[in-house]
């Protein structure tokens, strides 16, 4: 429980520690013109990342809204780890969300 609970202050102060405000560009495959990326729009989704559990509406409704910026996500360092975890692949799967091919 503790390494959960440390998993989440380090995703909190590193995800306000970053610009939040990135355009995402349009693939044409997400329908997401104009979505601004913002990596703490996907804390509903933290808890079942970091433990595996099933993911909420809210995570769900996020990581479709935020579905063009996951590659963004994946390219960065502070995020990179929590993109391409297992759970992370569970969640999009549990979500309906495609794994990002970057």
């Amino acid at each position: 429980m503790k390494i959960v609970t440390l998993v989440l202050v380090v995703f909190v102060i590193l995800s306000t520690s970053f610009p939040a405000a990135i355009k995402a560009e349009d693939t044409g495959d997400t329908g997401n013109v104009g979505v601004t990326c913002d990596a703490r729009q996907l804390q509903p989704c933290l808890a079942a990342i970091s433990g595996g559990g099933q993911p909420s509406g809210a995570c769900c409704a996020k990581l479709t809204e935020q579905q063009s910026c996951l590659c963004g996500f994946a390219k960065n360092p502070a995020f990179a780890q929590y993109i391409s975890s297992p759970n992370a692949r569970k969640v999009l799967l549990a979500c309906n969300v495609a794994y990002p091919t970057c």
